[in-house]
């Protein structure tokens, strides 16, 4: 047990229509390590537009902790923000998310880009019309940029306990995806969170940016970047029935609205039928279909249609704790 150690509290503000991550560190002596000894924290929500400047005190309740593998005695502290009376901030989605049981099964595949402010572009990427492809899973210094970044991240987010289960470069240069699973969707969305938070801390040290949007490149003949989710929960992992997942698969297509609402902003630059992406104006979803809303993995129906669903629309800039929340709803009303 170290005398003085160091708690990295981890919060989500409240700037629209993408939040921001935040924190600030609190000093603790004698720390026994365990979440149940962090205690909750205020901050000045009339600087991250979650209060005004006459009554701006927001509490940080801690949910998840982690080791901070880049600090001496340090870890990473994940929070929700409530409102001073004690309810669930306006911008707390992870409040809202119905799997009290952890009955729910989450893999999210988190792409993004390493980009540099200098030039305003991805790291690496080509000034000539160097067609994408080349670069996806790619070797050698003509196709590969920023590998040490992205092996530092991995290893910060192992020693840190999370459960990445892999890492590749993606199609456009500069891209790069990470892949999370968990059990429980509030889980989930912790581990996909504080994956960013040392993504970005990481990238500080090279002078880098992480850039989230799903379509920084505008309207180009390059990839987006997703967060594709996969999900399944007892039913889905158990029925044997494939009238059960064409069941659940319907029931997203009839409210497309409601998760598009909160599969991240500007995604309708992304989902445009191109890139391995069913248009945002329509749903569809199929066996190993890249191009579909859903897709149902090959090996979903190999083990006699037991298994996952792949939603291959949240973005990559999209909330875990909102994606999460309204898979579950929607898949229970299948039900």
């Amino acid at each position: 047990m170290s005398k003085v150690s160091k708690l990295e509290y981890i919060w989500l503000d409240g700037f629209e229509p993408t939040q921001s991550l935040r924190s600030k560190t609190l000093i603790r002596r004698k720390f026994s390590g365990k979440l149940k000894d962090c205690p909750d924290w205020s901050f000045d929500g009339s600087s991250t537009r979650q209060a005004e400047g006459n009554d701006s005190d927001c509490i940080l309740k801690p949910v998840a902790i982690f080791p901070d593998p880049d600090r001496k005695n340090a870890y990473l502290v994940m929070n929700e923000v409530y409102n001073a009376d004690g309810t669930p901030h306006a911008t707390n989605a992870r409040a809202t998310i119905d799997d009290d049981d952890n009955d729910f099964w989450f893999g999210f595949e988190q792409e993004y880009f390493l980009w540099d402010p200098s030039t305003n572009l991805p790291l690496g990427f080509p000034r000539d019309q160097t067609p994408q492809g080349q670069f996806y899973c790619s070797v050698g210094a003509k196709n590969t940029f920023g590998r040490e970044i992205i092996e530092e991240h991995l290893d910060m987010c192992l020693d840190a306990g999370l459960n990445v289960e892999g890492i590749n470069a993606e199609v456009a240069a500069g891209q790069w995806e990470y892949q999370i699973f968990s059990k429980g969707a509030k889980n989930a969305g912790d581990e996909i969170w504080v994956s960013r938070y040392l993504a970005e801390r990481n990238a500080e040290k090279y002078g880098l940016a992480i850039e989230w949007h799903p379509k920084p490149l505008g309207a180009t003949d390059w990839n987006g970047s997703g967060m594709h989710a996969n999900f399944s929960d007892s039913t889905l992992r158990k029925c044997g029935d494939e009238k059960v997942f064409n069941k659940v698969c319907e029931a997203f297509g009839k409210n497309i609205k409601k998760h598009m609402d909160v599969y991240g902003a500007h995604n309708e630059q992304r989902l445009t039928g191109l890139h391995e992406t069913q248009s945002i104006h329509e749903f569809s979803y199929g066996v190993s279909d890249r191009g579909a809303s859903i897709r149902i993995p090959v090996g979903t129906v190999e083990d006699g249609w037991k298994g996952r669903l792949e939603d291959r629309r949240p973005s990559s800039n999209g909330d875990p704790y909102k994606i999460a929340s309204v898979i579950i709803t929607t898949t229970k009303s299948a039900y």
